[in-house]
């Protein structure tokens, strides 16, 4: 697998939303995901490390894989405004940032009356990159979609990804491009939406060698996600992330610390390389846990550059080569680093981690056994199938353009949703021979 490559990573299109309406957003989309109604994080799934166990779980159960974008990961809920009337898009990225995006429309995949309505509440989960063309150097925004865990005011969460993907690509970004074709003169969109590629778990292969090279944007690995198991808000332990085990990065917090001059103690002088210190996430507060090397002519650099390195989120890997710690870069994408107990299945992974040649010769084994849970599977006793449920959209639309699922309140602002009145050693950086 070739080095991962970068691309810039790209700012979130539209406009930020803020205050009560905000709250207002935040409270339906808590209700759209069956969550608590404080709940105030950002509530995609994260995966966990690969480490060499994995293999075993890649052959008990059926996994996807796809490559690991680099890029910005965002939510896009889909609203309905019942005080204006009109559907509206936003997108929410991990700190939690709300912005409206325009110009994008969502019909119904088959909305009851058979006249063209738009879909209600949905929520998608994807990725934000940069994609350049390889011929013009042209960059271009899009969104690559992977898992659809609202639509139409419907929570799919308990559904397998197998459905929910099934879901996204027919009932969301069918009709979606569908009616962008019929328009005569569509509006600027301020991105292009994809479905992302996935493979079964045994076609790590193809993805390396076929859809990799194809790619328009940066990548750094591949992520495994269980076919068969529903979404996970926060740390999903079958959601696998893959990265050649040097490769393996952390976020951290950097902190700059420079020595006294010579005249005064109590000041600092900033005219010589200081300490590069890594903290980690400790929850309530951020703790030492490494210092990371930059080379004098680095620092010589840094310091031409006039760039603010103090206090920012750093992505690093361990270099072998130097025993320590290396920038990759910033992570403005990120309110705070990686969680300690992040941290320490990171470190597991680099010194546990498997090479891409073991994940590709594991593939025929990967295969033969998920084969043979489907010949069990077909083996058992079928039974008659129980009365269909009410189809995904929900109940009928009570009329053109208002679909049900929004949350019509006079006092908020946009109608969206209810009303609104230690852990463990640290310090050594854990890898140092």
């Amino acid at each position: 697998m070739a080095a991962a490559m970068h691309t810039p990573v790209p700012d979130i299109p539209g406009t930020v939303i803020e205050g009560v309406m905000k709250h207002g957003l935040m409270q339906h989309l808590n209700q759209l995901l069956g969550l608590d109604p404080s709940f105030s994080r950002f509530p995609g799934s994260q995966p966990v490390s690969f480490v060499s166990r994995s293999l075993k779980l890649l052959e008990t159960r059926n996994f996807w894989v796809c490559e690991k974008s680099d890029g910005v990961r965002v939510m896009m809920l889909i609203a309905w405004n019942s005080a204006e009337n009109r559907q509206q898009v936003f997108l929410i990225d991990r700190k939690n940032t709300y912005k409206e995006v325009e110009n994008l429309e969502f019909p119904h995949w088959n909305p009851p009356s058979g006249i063209k309505s738009p879909c209600g509440p949905s929520v998608i989960d994807g990725e934000l990159v940069c994609d350049i063309d390889r011929k013009t150097g042209e960059q271009r925004l899009r969104l690559y979609a992977f898992d659809c865990i609202v639509y139409s005011n419907t929570n799919l969460m308990k559904s397998s990804l197998q459905s929910r993907y099934g879901r996204l690509k027919s009932w969301l970004l069918e009709p979606f491009h569908k009616n962008l074709r019929e328009q005569t003169h569509p509006a600027q969109q301020p991105f292009e939406i994809v479905c992302k590629t996935m493979e079964l778990a045994e076609g790590i292969e193809a993805v390396v060698k076929d859809h990799i090279p194809q790619l328009e944007h940066g990548h750094d690995g591949l992520i495994f996600t269980c076919a068969e198991t529903g979404y996970v808000i926060g740390t999903d332990e079958m959601i696998l992330k893959w990265k050649p085990p040097l490769e393996n990065s952390i976020d951290f917090k950097l902190e700059l610390r420079f020595p006294p001059t010579a005249k005064d103690a109590n000041m600092p002088d900033y005219t010589v390389k200081p300490m590069f210190v890594l903290l980690t996430n400790m929850g309530r507060n951020y703790d030492f846990f490494d210092t990371m090397v930059v080379t004098d002519a680095e620092w010589e650099a840094i310091k031409e550059s006039g760039v603010q390195w103090d206090e920012r989120i750093v992505e690093c890997h361990w270099d072998p080569e130097y025993d320590s710690w290396r920038f990759m870069r910033f992570r403005d994408d990120k309110t705070d680093g990686n969680h300690w107990s992040v941290v320490q299945k990171i470190i597991e992974s680099i010194r546990d981690g498997v090479e891409l040649e073991t994940l590709i010769a594991r593939a025929p084994i990967i295969y033969a056994r998920r084969k043979e849970r489907a010949a069990m599977e077909q083996q058992k006793p079928r039974y008659p199938a129980p009365p269909p449920p009410m189809a995904m959209g929900g109940p009928p639309i009570p009329q053109r353009g208002a679909p049900q699922g929004s949350y019509p309140l006079p006092n908020i602002q946009g109608g969206y949703g209810m009303s609104v009145g230690g852990y463990g050693p640290v310090g050594g950086g854990g890898l140092r021979r």
